[in-house]
């Protein structure tokens, strides 16, 4: 998905990224090629124009976050405002009405409606544990009807079955009274698929939607087309009310211009991104994950939401203030950072290192990387140790001479040389401790990884 546009963007702005300084002519220079680029993937030219002004605006004379370099300021600037061209404050569908809450897909032939009906079937069912009908109103082509029965059997999605000699308007009132008598929490119903010049079909799709008084009119764009797909779309608002966009084929090797110009032209959200053809491939629309794969950020936000599940937030702020108020590092606080440090990971503190580096935060590698070098195992010999430690000896290990040692190894079963490892990566991390408190590091480091984090809100 947007490989072309995502290939084309990283590498101007890997240019602008570790800039030291701002001026209006390199920002300028970056927004011209970020200008063609967002023409040449299909996206609005009226969008266009309004995103790279507003960027213009925001950029030049601002004053940059402390915790960033200018060039990533201008990143951050950006993929906030890709969001804001994207995002909606209605982009939910409201299922709390008297049911049955009914779902009309419309749109042009051949966009993937059908398709996308039982995805989105299969998804409500799944989520929100609903009652849920399928049933499709396109008596002009037999086959789409064919392809929803079979699809909705295939996920255990219950399908009204129509009679062919019956006009649309016929059909769409026997479903709902079929959904009322049985009580489904949801209908939604597949329509044929039409050209909005198409006057006669116009006129039917607007009967059918009088008569149902649908709960969500929904318009499927295929992601493929851009601007074909997102002008037809206007001129359905235009007679009826659509409130939101179902976007198919986000898989393929999009251009973007349809994510990116669909809100603004429309004026209506994107609610639903199908991106595969499997039943399962349907996914809720996040403008936040949408702007970071333009802007080639997908696999960094990949490990950002994996360190956001395994992160303790309130653990590590109660092991930060204890750090802030304490002279020194005892054993019982070496553990607990040890053992945050397991829970979210290697490879994921060194992603977070590695940023920091980025942004002139300095601290101790070799020791950390050492520290970090801990499994299972290393965790359940120092809680064993531990328990053989006197309280005295927890607060201050340089009081563990060669007999307390040894004391210490026969009440834990650890050995003295795997206490004395232990013990050198406890004076590893106090040093770390000490230094990043001397520099005032702890306070830099916890307001980076807050700004961090917020960068994708």
């Amino acid at each position: 998905m947007f490989e072309n546009l995502s290939n084309k963007l990283s590498k101007i702005l890997s240019r602008i990224r570790n800039y030291g300084r701002l001026t209006e002519k390199n920002i300028q220079d970056t927004l011209d090629e970020i200008y063609i680029n967002l023409l040449e993937a299909d996206v609005a030219l009226e969008v266009t124009k309004n995103f790279i002004n507003k960027i213009k605006k925001d950029a030049i004379g601002k004053k940059i976050n402390n915790n960033f370099t200018p060039g990533q300021e201008f990143i951050k600037l950006i993929h906030k405002n890709l969001i804001k061209i994207m995002d909606s404050s209605d982009k939910n569908i409201n299922l709390a009405i008297q049911p049955p809450a009914i779902i009309l897909f419309i749109g042009l032939q051949g966009v993937g409606k059908t398709t996308s009906v039982v995805k989105l079937a299969y998804f409500l069912k799944k989520k929100y544990k609903k009652k849920v009908l399928v049933a499709s109103t396109d008596i002009y082509r037999p086959a789409a009807i064919q392809q929803l029965k079979i699809l909705a059997k295939s996920v255990k999605i219950d399908f009204f079955d129509i009679n062919l000699n019956l006009s649309p308007i016929e059909i769409s009132e026997k479903v709902l009274n079929y959904a009322r008598i049985n009580f489904y929490d949801i209908l939604i119903i597949d329509t044929a698929g039409r050209l909005h010049i198409d006057k006669k079909m116009m006129k039917e799709i607007k009967n059918i939607s009088n008569l149902l008084c649908p709960i969500e009119i929904l318009f499927v764009i295929d992601a493929m087309t851009g601007q074909d797909s997102i002008n037809s779309a206007k001129k359905f608002n235009e007679l009826l009310p659509i409130t939101g966009i179902f976007l198919t084929k986000a898989d393929s090797d999009t251009r973007g211009g349809a994510f990116l110009s669909t809100k603004y032209v429309i004026k209506k959200p994107i609610k639903f991104v199908g991106n595969g053809e499997k039943i399962n491939n349907i996914t809720i629309f996040s403008p936040d994950i949408i702007a970071s794969k333009i802007l080639g950020m997908s696999s960094e936000l990949a490990v950002i939401e994996n360190i956001k599940k395994k992160i303790n937030f309130k653990e590590n702020q109660k092991i930060i203030n204890k750090l802030k108020s304490k002279k020194t590092l005892d054993f019982k606080d070496f553990l607990e950072q040890l053992e945050q440090i397991k829970l979210i990971g290697n490879k994921n503190i060194s992603f977070l290192l590695n940023k920091m580096k980025m942004n002139n935060i300095q601290y101790p590698t070799n020791s950390i990387i050492n520290i970090m070098n801990i499994d299972d195992s290393t965790i359940k010999n120092i809680k064993a140790i531990m328990t053989s430690m006197t309280k005295s000896e927890k607060q201050n290990i340089n009081i563990l001479n060669y007999s307390r040692k040894k004391r210490i190894s026969l009440g834990s079963g650890v050995s003295i040389l795997k206490i004395n490892v232990i013990l050198k990566q406890y004076n590893q991390m106090k040093l770390i401790n000490k230094k990043m408190k001397k520099n005032n590091n702890i306070n830099k480091i916890i307001k980076y990884v807050k700004n961090f984090f917020n960068f994708r809100k």
